[in-house]
């Protein structure tokens, strides 16, 4: 998890963005970025107590939502289970035939290695 205080703190302390990074154990991006949501924000350190990093996520970035841990489209277990039972098919067949149809549907599709854990 990103330390926004611990961020904030050492910016207010006046070191570099590379410092912070390296301090925080952060991208430099990831610093830029926070700093710039605390400047828009008009956080200065010291900060209140009640501001922990999650209160701080929230605050300095509302619209990043969590997501799932998968939005992609997950295959159908079943239908896999009976057609692997077929001869001349394989898992790299298979997986071909629902990237095609999720490419053809909008949908964001597995890669072949996601795909075969999940069949798994």
């Amino acid at each position: 998890m990103t330390k926004y205080r611990e961020i904030i703190r050492l910016s207010g302390l006046g070191l570099s963005q590379a410092n912070i990074a390296l301090s925080c154990n952060a991208s430099k991006t990831t610093v830029n970025k926070v700093l710039k949501a605390a400047r828009e924000q008009n956080l200065l350190w010291p900060l209140d107590p009640k501001l922990t990093d999650p209160v701080l996520g929230k605050l300095l970035f509302p619209d990043s939502k969590t997501k799932p841990a998968t939005a992609k489209r997950m295959p159908d277990y079943e239908h896999i289970r009976r057609e692997l039972l077929r001869n001349g098919v394989n898992k790299k067949l298979l997986w071909t035939e629902s990237f095609e149809e999720c490419r053809l549907s909008g949908d964001e599709p597995l890669m072949c290695s996601q795909f075969c854990f999940y069949i798994q």
